[in-house]
């Protein structure tokens, strides 16, 4: 970790203020899995807090969070948990994936574009819900979530860059160690609004 933010407020001067002004930073981390991939599509487009809600009623209405329960449970039963059709479509599709094919213990072995290949495959997971998986559940070093309403409104804010493609070619400077640099910006966005990680 230290040697990421060393390398970051070498190559760029906001990020050294960024650590003068901070000194240390919030460094979420979630364990890898189906649950956190559950967890991740409820929070597509929503509060965290409202995602929680919702993860503890499906929790509480299944006893245990797994592939086969959620494949068993009647949509109408998930739907009063506060889950739309969507999302509902979405944690079904991910259930039958896991329960077929899709082996997620083999993620920690596999590269990051590994995953996102196959990730990228099952309806209602798409780049964010990729790119904060690799991020918190398999600490990928060099992950920049620019679908992260939160990382592009701080690039916009601090280095005044406002296109994708600019913000692409910005976070180049900061390879290998871009998860570090998402660390920063997320850190800085919270405090600037007075609230608490997200983790």
């Amino acid at each position: 970790m230290q040697e990421a933010i060393s390398f970051l407020v070498k190559k760029e001067p906001i990020f050294k203020n960024l650590q003068q002004q901070y000194s240390t930073f919030f460094i979420p981390s979630r364990p890898s899995g189906f649950v956190t991939l559950c967890k991740l599509i409820l929070e597509q487009q929503v509060s965290i807090d409202s995602a929680k809600a919702c993860f503890l009623k499906i929790e509480n209405l299944l006893g245990e969070v797994t592939p086969e329960t959620i494949i068993a449970c009647a949509d109408e039963d998930l739907k009063s948990c506060g889950v739309s059709r969507q999302k509902i479509l979405y944690l079904k599709t991910l259930s039958n994936a896991v329960s077929a094919e899709l082996d997620l213990e083999s993620f920690p072995s596999k590269t990051a574009d590994e995953v996102r290949n196959e990730l990228i495959q099952i309806k209602g997971i798409g780049h964010w819900t990729i790119d904060v998986y690799l991020i918190f559940a398999l600490q990928s070093p060099d992950i920049i979530p620019l679908g992260d309403i939160a990382v592009v409104n701080t690039i916009k804010e601090l280095f005044d860059v406002h296109t994708k493609e600019e913000m692409i070619a910005l976070s180049e400077n900061w390879k290998p160690h871009r998860t570090m640099a998402t660390f920063m910006l997320w850190h800085h966005y919270l405090e600037k609004r007075n609230r608490k990680p997200f983790v």
